[in-house]
Parts: C-alpha cells; sequence; structure tokens
C-alpha cells in the first residue's frame, strides 16, 4: 500500500494545479465568446439530472482510486491518469485561448422541489464560463474506457456495463440542467475519443511492435 501510494502524488500535483488555474480563469473578466445552438432550446430542463451530475465527483474519485491501490498495472494507471491530464489541460488552454460561456440557464422553475434547490445551489457555486470543452463529459467518458479496457474488470461485465450507464446519464445530464450546451459536450466526446485513441490504440500498437522486435543486439 505504500508503495501503491506513490502513485498519489501525480494526482495531487496535477490536482492542486489544475485547481489554481481553473480560479485565475474563473476571475478573467471577459468578454466571453457565447456559445450557442438551436437545439438547445428544443431540450427540456429537467432538475432530477442533478442526481447524476452530481455523482460524477464519486465516479472520478472512485475510479482514480480503483487505478492507484487496486489495480496492479502500471500501464493502465498511467493511461487513465495520462488521458485526465491530458484533457483537462486542453480545457485550461481553450479556456483562456478562447474565453467562452453560456445564456441557457432558467430564471425561473417549473417546480419547487429538493432537486430544484440542489440545482440553485449548484448554479451560485459554478459559474457559467468556461464550458468548453465539458469536463464532465471528457472525465466520463474517458473514465469509461478505462474501465472497460482494464484487464481487472474483464469479468465483471455488470461494472462495464454501468459504468457505461452513468456515463451516458451524466453526459445528458449536462445538457437537461442546461449546464452546458451541445457543442461542449461534442467536443468533449470528440477529445476524449481522439485521446483514446491515441493513448489506448496507438500506444498500444507501438508497445507491441516493441516488444515483437525485442531487444537490440550489440
Amino acid at each position: 500500500m505504500i508503495k501503491k501510494s506513490k502513485r498519489l502524488l501525480p494526482v495531487v500535483l496535477f490536482g492542486c494545479f489544475y485547481m489554481i488555474c481553473f480560479a485565475w480563469l474563473e476571475r478573467m473578466p471577459g468578454p466571453y465568446h457565447i456559445i450557442s445552438s438551436t437545439l438547445d432550446q428544443k431540450i427540456p430542463f429537467c432538475e432530477y439530472f442533478i442526481v447524476p451530475y452530481f455523482l460524477w465527483f464519486f465516479y472520478i474519485a472512485g475510479t482514480v482510486i480503483f487505478f492507484i491501490f487496486f489495480n496492479e498495472d502500471q500501464e493502465e494507471y498511467w493511461h487513465i491518469m495520462i488521458n485526465l491530464a491530458l484533457g483537462m489541460t486542453l480545457f485550461l488552454i481553450v479556456s483562456y485561448v478562447y474565453p467562452n460561456g453560456l445564456m441557457i440557464r432558467p430564471t425561473e422553475f417549473p417546480r419547487d422541489n429538493i432537486f430544484v434547490t440542489m440545482v440553485k445551489m449548484l448554479y451560485q457555486s459554478d459559474t457559467s464560463t468556461n464550458v468548453l470543452p465539458s469536463i464532465h463529459v471528457y472525465n466520463s467518458v474517458a473514465v469509461f474506457t478505462a474501465i472497460n479496457s482494464c484487464k481487472k474488470l474483464q469479468p465483471y461485465k455488470a461494472v462495464r456495463a454501468g459504468s457505461f450507464v452513468l456515463t451516458t446519464l451524466i453526459v445528458l445530464s449536462t445538457m437537461f440542467l442546461k449546464q452546458h450546451s451541445i457543442p461542449d459536450v461534442a467536443t468533449g466526446i470528440t477529445f476524449s475519443v481522439a485521446s483514446y485513441v491515441m493513448i489506448y490504440k496507438v500506444h498500444a500498437r507501438s508497445t507491441a511492435k516493441a516488444k515483437e522486435k525485442g531487444p537490440a543486439r550489440s
């Protein structure tokens, strides 16, 4: 466990870096480019999606903890860590170069219940700026690909199926809660698929070729 705990250090260091940069970006005065799509207006607001939206935090944290402490495969550990770090770094760069925001949040709610109260709390704590690409979407897809590719989890079809369902609900929640627009979601999925191909597919092929060649002879 002590040896595995060393895997936690890169996560903590990058987490601190990311939060400092994110907080600084949130204080930028703008101007912001407003992200919009006509299809967003056709998606109804549904407060019940706040549940999978908040489950995202436990989903990401739980998966990272699993790959740090309970999965022995070092290569799989670095795959998910690099994948998450790559997407979050890309998000910071895009937010700095192309400051963006949304204007699709409802000002009035059709119902008054505990879920609406949770949405109001979310709106107060999270601004509608720096939304492209959606980190909720990118990280969810990245975590699903890590779980679905994990050798240790291959026998557990229910775990992989549950991961897919939760990922889908989280992606949908960003739109039904009006936290993200369709372009945010589309770019988040596109970037995550691209990073999956680079990290999992291309790297796997290069590693396989290197093993086939064997050690260089002197």
